[in-house]
């Protein structure tokens, strides 16, 4: 059985223990920790995030939206 998931251009990221680690460095703009380990794993990654959240953009991250 195939999930819609498998049928989508994507790439699924494990949370890395970098990724952790770089969270815990970030400033404490954003108080969803969710939200801060996706800025975290943009930064390690070097992607862009897109977003309507104004706090995330605060961050030293690519952002569009």
């Amino acid at each position: 059985m195939v999930t819609k998931l498998e049928n989508m251009p994507v790439e699924l990221l494990p949370i890395s223990s970098d990724y952790i680690a770089l969270e815990e460095t970030l400033p404490f703009i954003h108080r969803d920790p969710f939200d801060r380990m996706i800025v975290a794993t943009a930064i390690a990654e070097n992607m862009t995030i897109l977003t309507a959240d104004s706090n995330i953009s605060k961050y030293d991250v690519s952002c569009v939206w």
